[in-house]
């Protein structure tokens, strides 16, 4: 059961990151890649650290450095 809350946690983490770095996620190339971006992110050491950032941020220009995603968030 931790597995499956630790994905769903990655996944609105990536969700929320690409709606504050306007990336769109509906693209046909992004729906293939979401799966991964998701593990990605569950793989990251400070998701309480991103989780922080988008609270305080409804838009950012783009993903932190530390974001494993960071190449693929672009608006």
């Amino acid at each position: 059961m931790f597995a499956f809350k630790s994905l769903d946690k990655s996944a609105d983490l990536v969700r929320g990151m690409a709606d504050r770095t306007d990336t769109d996620l509906s693209t046909p190339l992004a729906v293939s890649q979401f799966r991964q971006m998701v593990l990605a992110c569950s793989g990251c050491t400070d998701q309480d650290g991103c989780a922080r950032l988008q609270a305080e941020n409804d838009h950012l220009d783009a993903a932190p450095g530390y974001c494993r995603n960071a190449a693929r968030m672009t608006g």
